[in-house]
């Protein structure tokens, strides 16, 4: 279990990079995106409005991509996959 200085520390990050910012696209990776990244799936890239990119990966050290799970209110949960 992570101690609570870890979490707010990384709660601190997370709200630094995505609180406020608005989402401009959101498209999965071009091959050659897929190709620099090294993945063998393409993630879905979220860019926001002050130029920040993100995408998912499967795991810390960037190995190949992620897939995003979410829940909508009311709904049952679902994924954006890796492609």
């Amino acid at each position: 279990m992570s101690d609570q200085k870890t979490i707010d520390r990384w709660n601190k990050q997370a709200q630094f990079v995505l609180e406020g910012r608005k989402i401009k696209s959101v498209s999965y990776m071009s091959d050659k995106e897929q190709e620099n990244a090294g993945f063998y799936h393409k993630a879905l890239v979220i860019e926001l409005d002050d130029g920040t990119i993100f995408w998912p990966s499967s795991d810390d050290e960037g190995n190949d991509a992620g897939a995003i799970h979410y829940q909508k209110a009311g709904d049952e949960e679902t994924i954006l996959p890796v492609i």
